[in-house]
């Protein structure tokens, strides 16, 4: 009786250990579980490292390969260990079409201004020409005035078949655009001679011309009528370095070259203009162009300009003309299609 009573009593006890056993197997189980969970985690937040660190590696040598592309294209200097570059052609280089300025004038000062004649020409040639078709007056005026810097036509290149394009901005009246499209349609750069009213009211066509490989030459501040020997010589400073400046400021460019209003001058005139580093341009070809009221016929026109070519020459167009406007191109292809080319006009050697 006692030793069943005993076991009897011991059930419960029994009891209590299995649930103790069961719940430390629980216990070591979940254990279990939350350390293969943690090493899970481990694993998964190393392989996102490695990936990242390889999506890095990658994005890196992508960009140093197009970085060693683009380095390919550009020129590194010659070093002593590289082979010498091929001897250079013996055909002569062909002359380009004109480019920026490459130098600066070299102005000889004239001395003792006041004492030179004031006495104002007004000019123009005459019918007659030699044997290259350059008007006698230009040849005659650019012997006796290129000594201040005067430009007429261009004697020093002989028959060298070299057109300098100019072309006067009083004012704008609607056709510098076109102007602009057509020399950039045939790779032409030209000399645009400005006033101070023009450069105020057209910055951006200013800009354009200085862009686009043109250079902008001063036309005075005020395009006196009577020309500049109608001024003193403190206004005839005044009409070039107001000017001067004021493009200096807007444009940060330099300009050097002047043609004088209306063509009138003095040898007064032309060695103030020198002594403050300027050439003045006037012309070898010219036309009644400038009545905007009055246009002459496209097609005279165009033949006269053709019919009027001759090595050295200096043409000037108003940029006020329609009749110019639409025939630029025609004069420029015609020009090239009896053996011409169009340049800038150069600082020195005229």
């Amino acid at each position: 009786m006692d030793e069943r009573r005993n076991r009897e009593n011991d059930r419960p006890v029994r009891r209590d250990m299995d649930r103790a056993a069961i719940e430390r197997r629980r216990a070591a189980l979940k254990a279990r579980r939350r350390k293969q969970m943690q090493m899970r985690i481990l694993v998964l937040g190393t392989m996102a490292l490695i990936v990242i660190l390889v999506i890095v590696l990658l994005v890196l040598g992508i960009s140093a390969i197009f970085k060693d592309r683009g380095n390919s294209g550009k020129k590194t200097p010659a070093t002593q260990t590289e082979a010498p570059s091929e001897a250079p052609s013996a055909e002569p280089t062909p002359t380009p079409e004109a480019g920026p300025l490459q130098e600066k004038p070299e102005i000889t000062p004239v001395e003792d201004i006041t004492s030179l004649s004031n006495e104002n020409i007004g000019w123009g040639y005459g019918p007659s020409r030699d044997d290259q078709n350059r008007p006698m007056d230009a040849v005659s005026y650019q012997e006796k005035y290129g000594s201040y810097g005067a430009y007429f036509v261009r004697t020093s290149i002989g028959e060298d078949k070299v057109i300098y394009l100019t072309s006067d901005e009083g004012y704008e009246n609607g056709c510098t655009p076109a102007i602009l499209d057509a020399l950039a349609e045939t790779n032409t750069k030209i000399v645009f001679f400005v006033t101070k009213p023009f450069v105020e009211g057209n910055p951006e066509l200013v800009q354009r011309m200085i862009d686009e490989g043109h250079i902008v030459g001063s036309h005075s501040v005020t395009h006196p009528s009577d020309g500049m020997p109608s001024l003193s010589i403190e206004q005839q400073q005044n009409e070039i370095t107001e000017l001067h400046q004021y493009v200096k400021d807007n444009f940060n460019y330099d300009m050097w070259l002047f043609r004088p209003p209306t063509g009138k001058f003095s040898e007064q005139s032309l060695a103030v203009a020198n002594n403050l580093n300027y050439r003045s341009v006037f012309w070898s070809f010219a036309y009644l162009d400038y009545d905007v009221e009055n246009q002459p016929d496209e097609a005279e026109a165009l033949q006269k300009c053709l019919n009027s070519l001759h090595p050295g020459a200096i043409y000037l167009l108003h940029a006020v003309s329609q009749t110019n406007t639409n025939i630029l191109k025609d004069f420029i292809n015609g020009a090239k299609d009896q053996g011409y080319r169009f340049e800038l006009l150069p600082a020195n050697g005229f």
